[in-house]
C-alpha cells in the first residue's frame, strides 16, 4: 500500500489556507470552506491510499477548487491566495490523472 502523501499535503494546505484567511481577514467563509474542502481532500487521500483507483472524491474536491479559485483569480488578478490555490488544484488534478499511485 502506497500512502498518498501528496494528497494529505494538499488537504493540509487547503485547511491551513482557510485558517489563514480567517486569521488575517476575519473571513468566516474562508475558514468554513478551507475546513470543508481540506476534510474532503483528506478523505479522498484516505480512499486513494486504500485503493489507488478510487479517486472520485479527490477529483471532485480539487476540480471544484480549481474552478472556483480560477474564477476568483481571473476576476481579481491576485496571485495570493486565489492563483496559488487554483494552480495547486490543477497540479493535484494532473497528478491524479497521470499517476495512479
Amino acid at each position: 500500500m502506497v500512502i498518498d502523501w501528496l494528497g494529505f499535503g494538499y488537504a493540509a494546505t487547503i485547511a491551513l489556507g482557510g485558517y489563514m484567511g480567517y486569521k488575517r481577514k476575519g473571513s468566516l467563509v474562508s475558514l468554513i470552506a478551507g475546513l470543508l474542502f481540506g476534510s474532503l481532500s483528506a478523505y479522498g487521500a484516505i480512499l486513494t491510499t486504500n485503493d489507488p483507483s478510487d479517486q472520485n472524491i479527490s477529483f471532485l474536491a480539487s476540480g471544484t477548487l480549481a474552478v472556483v479559485m480560477g474564477i476568483r483569480f481571473k476576476r481579481s488578478g491576485k496571485i495570493m491566495p486565489a492563483g496559488i490555490m487554483a494552480g495547486l488544484s490543477l497540479l493535484r488534478i494532473l497528478q491524479l490523472f497521470l499517476f495512479t499511485l
